[in-house]
């Protein structure tokens, strides 16, 4: 078992006991659907286990102690042996009670205390032991749950977003805005102040019980003026900053504020335009999982009400307008060849249009796809994506739509299609060019008749997979030359999004760089370097022939390569070649063994230059002896008197 910072892997080592209970107490975790039950099933186990006569679960709140489960016949607690515990950290004994914490050093302040049964001698290294496995168990369950919970906040609010896309008139707007705050995170009321600056005025809306339902304060006033003076959120709990909100409000609207979240609204720039207030957590204060959904639906909010019309505009008017779709995660840019994408890509995705991704190799067209399905009613449906490139004419009816039994030679079991898979969802249909005109005959009668029969089967099976296809060829002209059928063409092309090559989305490149670099470093356990002005210059003047995946390589190899906490020009200067071409972007008409020899040529070059013709040092970085750099270079040609 792994050392971890807590030293729980030491202490559930000290107890064979421990050991055993563990598979039976990680059993009992993944059965229990909810945390309280997984408590109480666990302390059961527990007393058992130790043949104790009473076991607990506490934990140290404000000053109190709180029972968290418990199992057998309940005793007082001994609250000086569980101070005790609590500030040495550490397990200790007194009158019959056992009692350590759960995990040390965390701050949680969870204990677990066992009573010894007349008849049965307690060890306290056992009670520390399974104490530490307890709190290693629910840690694990904890992290789970608060993912499961982030995945479903997530996806609600992508739901959310698309229905904004939907509204066209601005006060349907900020209602529908308050509706799905105060629902998504269990409050009683919201409101979305935008800030008046040159009436130096805050104006809300909704605010229920005021005339137009509109409510006009200070820009200075309360807990929302320091949001839109400072760009920070605030959060006030029933325990503290009470004395902060402006009680006049309350007087106004015959409310009385509790509880308070709120969170600047922010332009694309990211100047502070409003602010989105949420009040009255129904159970108990508002957490730090509100605060993070709240602050992601505020993005999608700022860019709705940023694009239905300019701020001021917004603050007089109440005209129709429209908003553009919210982002999805992974479109990560804000240059304007992909707003107009993304603004594309959120109007048809709740439709049933056939939509057709035009774009280079490595620009995205399955993240496109992708965000399409999981923006749409589809979303908790398949999405099922499919290389065209890679299917053999032999081979497509059985993939595409799948055989029975004994259907062919190696057909030993019945297998569904992808059009079966995808069925309710989204078929994703890669490189749909270099489908054969046989295939493409096949896939268009699938396509008007919504019906496919398995390879070796009769019976008709319906389908309702939306169809998205993607091509890096021109395939308008295809079609004049016959080699593309007109008729599917049309069925697919009702919608086209024509993806930008990355040398042409300006700023985005270093967004996405950033993005990459730090996933990568992530990964990689180390801190996310910072790129130095002349490397930002570098990589915007980068031609990217790989586009977005030739970035994600290149930020893939700085995260493990580059040494320090900046990556300058330099680091660059070995994979980006001065011409726009980086080495690993070769011919695709080289043998194998050619474009090895020319890789391995570039990739020695650009080391040798960046050591300053040092080959000694151009061996070290390269990870070899310099004689047998020497030994590489002669036997690929090149001229080993220039180091």
């Amino acid at each position: 078992m792994a050392l971890t910072a807590d030293g729980s892997a030491i202490r559930m080592q000290a107890s064979q006991k421990a050991l055993e209970s563990a598979p039976e107490l990680i059993a009992r975790s993944s059965e229990r659907t909810g945390q309280s039950q997984f408590q109480e099933a666990a302390l059961t186990f527990l007393q058992d286990r130790l043949h104790a006569s009473y076991v607990v679960l506490v934990q140290a709140e404000r000053g109190q102690w709180r029972t968290v489960a418990e199992a057998g016949q309940s005793e007082p607690l001994p609250l000086g042996l569980m101070a005790d515990v609590l500030d040495a950290d550490i397990a200790a004994a007194e009158a019959g009670w056992l009692a350590s914490p759960l995990l040390r050093r965390s701050g949680q302040g969870e204990l677990l205390l066992a009573k010894m049964d007349e008849t049965t001698a307690l060890e306290l290294v056992d009670v520390d032991a399974h104490a530490a496995l307890l709190g290693k168990v629910l840690q694990i369950a904890r992290h789970q749950s608060h993912d499961e919970s982030r995945i479903q906040r997530l996806e609600a609010i992508l739901r959310i977003a698309g229905q904004w896309n939907q509204t066209l008139e601005t006060e349907t707007l900020l209602a529908q805005m308050a509706e799905a705050s105060t629902r998504l995170l269990d409050s009683q009321r919201a409101s979305i102040f935008l800030w008046d600056r040159p009436n130096r005025t805050l104006v809300g809306r909704p605010a229920l019980g005021v005339e137009n339902d509109e409510l006009r304060i200070p820009q200075d006033s309360g807990i929302v003026g320091q949001v839109i003076q400072t760009g920070e959120t605030r959060r006030v709990d029933q325990e503290s900053g009470q004395h902060e909100i402006d009680r006049q409000v309350d007087e106004k609207l015959g409310f009385q504020t509790q509880t308070l979240l709120c969170v600047p609204l922010l332009t694309k720039e990211g100047e502070v335009f409003g602010a989105f207030e949420i009040i009255n957590k129904k159970n108990g204060n508002f957490t730090a999982e509100d605060e993070e959904a709240l602050l992601e639906l505020s993005a999608h909010a700022a860019i709705a009400l940023e694009n239905t019309q300019q701020i001021e505009q917004l603050l007089i008017s109440r005209q129709q307008m429209a908003e553009q779709a919210a982002q999805h995660v992974n479109l990560i840019g804000n240059s304007p060849v992909l707003e107009a994408l993304r603004s594309t890509v959120g109007r048809v995705a709740d439709t049933d249009l056939a939509i057709l991704i035009l774009g280079e190799n490595g620009t995205g067209k399955e993240v496109v796809s992708q965000s399409i399905h999981y923006l749409s009613s589809r979303r908790n449906e398949p999405f099922v994506a499919v290389n065209c490139a890679s299917l053999a004419e032999t081979l497509l009816e059985s993939e595409l739509f799948g055989h029975e039994q004994g259907a062919f030679t190696d057909a030993h079991e019945a297998r569904a299609g992808k059009f079966e898979l995808a069925s309710g969802g989204t078929l994703f249909l890669d490189e749909i060019g270099d489908l054969s005109i046989g295939g493409q005959a096949k896939l268009l009668r699938v396509l008007e008749e919504k019906i496919v029969v398995r390879v070796g089967g009769s019976l008709p099976i319906h389908t309702d997979a939306r169809v998205v296809a993607a091509t890096n060829q021109d395939l308008a002209a295809m079609v004049r030359k016959k080699t593309f059928r007109e008729d599917l063409y049309f069925r697919l092309n009702v919608v086209t999004l024509e993806l930008p090559p990355l040398r042409e989305r300006g700023t985005d490149i270093i967004l996405l760089a950033e993005h990459f670099l730090s996933d990568f470093c992530m990964k990689a356990r180390r801190g996310m370097p910072r790129f130095t002005g002349e490397a930002r210059k570098r990589l915007r003047e980068h031609g990217w022939p790989g586009n977005v995946r030739e970035l994600r390589n290149l930020m893939e190899r700085l995260a493990y390569l580059s040494q320090g906490d900046k990556i300058d020009v330099e680091d660059l200067a070995f994979i980006l070649a001065p011409d726009g071409e980086s080495p690993n972007s070769l011919p695709l008409d080289l043998t194998l063994t050619t474009a090895t020899s020319r890789f391995q040529t570039e990739y020695i070059k650009k080391h040798i230059q960046s050591s300053g013709n040092n080959v000694s040092d151009a061996a070290r970085r390269l990870g070899l002896h310099r004689s047998n750099l020497y030994r590489k270079m002669r036997t690929l040609g090149m001229n080993t008197e220039e180091g």
